[in-house]
């Protein structure tokens, strides 16, 4: 059976797939077996080929929670994707890496990763399209190529995918948390301790959909943290995603009382002049002047490329504005 799956993997069918079970077939949950056997598809593209009545085992329809069965004949149709209405924008990339499969960019702080409700062009996708001629379909027709997201107003490294087997491999480690990211944060005041593991339950907020907040029934969120410098009335930290939930460091930040300074969605901004004394809050407010976004950045990027094996990584300097936010406080400090 693994000569056949080979021949799938290394095959140039795009519209159809057929599989017959081995007789020494343990009995297994078709979407599960057919993840195993198929490499180019994720199991949540097949469970979605399966609901949309695209997989056939012995000419039936099934679901995805059917056993397979020795000596099972399945056909798989894969309908073409549809053509991305998203249109292509000449606006300028910064691109760290790129080959045939992937591309690594350097997103800066504003720009809005793929399109939706009020953000219809000027996306990072909207570039991506111009740049490059295909990307994975995986991501949807809004979301072709993006294996992992960064907010609006967090820069960063952020990995692109060509094509469907790279975004599945690259899908599979962000999932199995064998990616490496690290950030650097400046946030609220200083921090009891100087390291520490951040654990808890994130999920959405149920007074403001668009936020996600710590619960008891939620969704696992892992952050480690480091101490690299403190000021007045701020800290730069080095963060490390254990997880990679929304807005996970945001979040888990606040939920400890130092929020990222500038994050007006997560009480980073005028909130947090209330408990200071004058001389403080007068220079909080000229920093928060000098920092108008959330002080987050991705500033190094791992993982093991899927054509290859080679394990990459890549680190980006700070952006101008979170530089420059720290010479200014190296300056005042005397540093």
């Amino acid at each position: 059976m693994m000569n056949n799956r080979n021949k799938i993997l290394k095959s140039d069918i795009d519209t159809h797939i057929h599989l017959k079970v081995s007789d020494h077939q343990r009995r297994l949950r078709i979407d599960k077996y057919l993840n195993l056997k198929i490499e180019k598809l994720s199991r949540s593209r097949i469970q979605k080929l399966i609901d949309d009545g695209d997989v056939l085992v012995n000419s039936q329809q099934v679901k995805s929670s059917q056993q397979v069965n020795p000596g099972d004949s399945i056909d798989i149709s894969l309908p073409k994707p549809r053509k991305s209405e998203v249109l292509p924008e000449n606006i300028p990339l910064d691109i760290v890496y790129e080959d045939q499969h992937l591309l690594v960019i350097n997103k800066e702080a504003g720009m809005v990763v793929h399109p939706a409700y009020g953000n219809k062009s000027g996306t990072l996708v909207n570039a991506l399209l111009h740049h490059c001629r295909d990307l994975s379909g995986i991501g949807g027709v809004e979301r072709p190529g993006i294996v992992h997201r960064l907010d609006k107003d967090t820069s960063g490294l952020l990995v692109v995918a060509k094509n469907d087997y790279c975004h599945t491999h690259l899908s599979k480690q962000f999932s199995e948390r064998t990616t490496e990211r690290e950030y650097y944060a400046f946030v609220w005041g200083h921090l009891k301790k100087k390291s520490d593991r951040l654990e808890s339950q994130l999920s959405r907020s149920k007074r403001d959909r668009t936020k996600m907040t710590v619960t008891s029934s939620g969704k696992l969120a892992v952050t480690t943290y480091t101490v690299l410098q403190e000021f007045r009335v701020t800290s730069l930290l080095s963060l490390k995603l254990g997880t990679g939930r929304t807005h996970q460091i945001r979040v888990h930040l606040k939920s400890i009382g130092h929020p990222i300074f500038g994050d007006d969605n997560y009480g980073g901004r005028h909130k947090q002049l209330i408990s200071l004394n004058q001389n403080d809050q007068k220079l909080a407010i000229e920093l928060l002047r000098r920092m108008p976004r959330q002080a987050l950045h991705a500033k190094t990027l791992g993982f093991t490329h899927p054509a290859t094996s080679e394990r990459l990584k890549f680190d980006s300097k700070l952006p101008h504005d979170m530089q420059g936010f720290w010479d200014y406080l190296n300056e005042i400090s005397g540093n």
